[in-house]
């Protein structure tokens, strides 16, 4: 399935502002796209839950998110590596109505704070 607003996501090249979700995480102009057109701001905070225990261990996350359809559900699986496909952490997602199939974003920390991006704006 691909949803009508995903083509804008080309558009998101670095950042101008970022969007406090939780004390220790923003996001990117991108993420935050992906959020309000995606209804996605469950993903933000999914993927920000996890990023506290990689502070001082981690600089760099990759966040995958795979959708499963089927006529009777819409699972999901969000998975978060190091970039080199050494899995830091996966959970299940019992129900989602997310449009998109896959989508990818980056968290980095800054030495501060934690920025949830589109791979576009890294």
């Amino acid at each position: 399935m691909t949803a009508q607003w995903v083509n804008e996501l080309n558009n998101f090249s670095g950042t101008e502002r970022y969007y406090r979700i939780t004390p220790d995480t923003v996001i990117t102009d991108g993420a935050k796209f992906v959020a309000d057109k995606g209804g996605a701001y469950w993903l933000m905070t999914a993927i920000a839950s996890y990023l506290p225990e990689f502070t001082q261990k981690e600089t760099f996350i990759v966040a995958n998110l795979t959708v499963s359809r089927s006529e009777s559900s819409c699972t999901a699986l969000l998975k978060l590596d190091d970039g080199n496909d050494n899995i830091l952490a996966e959970q299940f997602i019992e129900y989602t109505d997310f449009e998109l199939d896959v989508i990818k974003l980056y968290a980095c920390y800054t030495g501060d704070m934690w920025v949830i991006m589109l791979p576009r704006e890294y």
